[in-house]
């Protein structure tokens, strides 16, 4: 089983000075799981899990989503439903767009976004 998941989870954690059983408590999940996961011994959780996780981390949930291969279940909502977003996606799909381009095109959204509001 890929641990890519697990072995961030464990690093991201370590670096802010959280305990297994402190992101349990914070994050409502039990602390035996927290472990599990860290150890491989589970897969990555759902992608509505992760997000609850990296906030109890007070980390971006796409820093861990990204290993997962999830979405969360708004965004899945959200895109499934839009004929619009899911046409947009299949755009910058065949574009094969980088990390870099990806930020550029959200910073590009964002200002967009705040010059319309």
């Amino acid at each position: 089983m890929n641990n890519a998941f697990g072995e961030a989870l464990r690093e991201r954690r370590r670096e802010l000075g959280i305990s297994q059983r402190e992101l349990a408590e914070r994050a409502k999940l039990d602390f035996s799981y927290i472990s599990k996961i860290e150890n491989a011994r589970l897969p990555p959780p759902a992608a509505d899990t992760v997000v609850v996780i990296c906030n109890a981390l007070g980390i971006p949930p796409e820093e861990l989503l990204a290993l997962t291969g999830k979405i969360p279940s708004a965004v899945q909502q959200t895109v499934s439903t839009n004929r619009t977003a899911q046409e947009f996606l299949r755009e910058v799909q065949e574009m094969e767009l980088t990390d870099d381009e990806w930020k550029t095109m959200v910073k590009s959204l964002r200002t967009l976004r705040r010059e319309q509001g």
